[in-house]
């Protein structure tokens, strides 16, 4: 993909000096990362090595201990994760996150609601808003989930789940989507199904993606960032990052030969 203009404005997301301790343990140790608009940017690295936190404190479910963290130039410093989802960021998490007795065009119709202006008027019957509902059934023509609209959430196949999650983060419009290991616990063809998908629904969008998969990360990223023990060790292009004698000695060549 084509960067836009990545060093002549603003980063989607800025990280500055960023720390999170819990006690005396200290999970992020100082991480400073620009995420330019329009480029895929995955982070790797261990078990524990600060990622899901790292992503906690960028949607606030934590607050960070000290460092800042702009979204569009915009600090997002005492605001709640509701607050910054409707700035335009959004998230899916490690373990699916669906209603299971809905169908699946009801999940995506829920995300909907507020960027479609319902916000708190519980007295208008979205069963009868056409807009909602051709959001909806655009949404689920995107992530191929179409032939699926009336099942219940919970009987889709694990990628069909993760998928739907999928459609779900990315229905209120948000231009900046972060996704925690989209491809987990999944067959190598399910995870060509949704690298497919995730290429697809990001496209013009910026992606901050934690995943493990190697052959995942390398195929879908334009830059990496490597974290260890909470903190940045290498950031760049993925060929730049893959010869880092300093990324292979940490993480890297483990990685990668886990991966075959």
């Amino acid at each position: 993909m084509t960067m836009h203009a990545s060093n002549l404005t603003a980063p989607a997301l800025d990280i500055v000096g960023l720390r999170k301790s819990f006690g005396k343990a200290e999970i992020i140790r100082g991480i400073d990362l620009e995420v330019y608009k329009g480029e895929r940017h995955a982070i790797i690295g261990p078990n524990g090595a600060g990622k899901s936190t790292l992503f906690n404190l960028i949607t606030a479910r934590f607050a960070p201990t000290t460092g800042s963290i702009s979204l569009h130039g915009q600090n997002l410093a005492g605001m709640a994760p509701y607050q910054i989802n409707r700035l335009g960021l959004s998230r899916s998490f490690q373990i699916t996150n669906i209603f299971p007795k809905m169908t699946v065009f009801e999940n995506v119709r829920c995300a909907l609601l507020w960027s479609k202006g319902y916000k708190y008027s519980f007295w208008n019957i979205v069963s009868r808003s056409q807009d909602l509902t051709e959001g909806a059934d655009a949404v689920l023509e995107q992530i191929n989930l179409a032939g699926r609209r009336n099942l219940p959430a919970g009987v889709l196949s694990y990628a069909e789940q993760r998928a739907l999650e999928i459609g779900v983060t990315i229905a209120g419009g948000a231009d900046v989507i972060m996704l925690d290991e989209p491809t987990a616990g999944m067959s190598h063809s399910e995870t060509d199904y949704i690298v497919d998908l995730i290429r697809k629904v990001t496209e013009n969008k910026t992606l901050v993606m934690v995943e493990h998969d190697m052959g995942v990360v390398f195929g879908l990223a334009d830059r990496i960032s490597v974290l260890v023990y909470g903190e940045i060790i290498a950031t760049g292009a993925p060929e730049e990052v893959r010869g880092n004698p300093k990324v292979q000695e940490a993480y890297l060549g483990a990685a990668l030969e886990a991966d075959h």
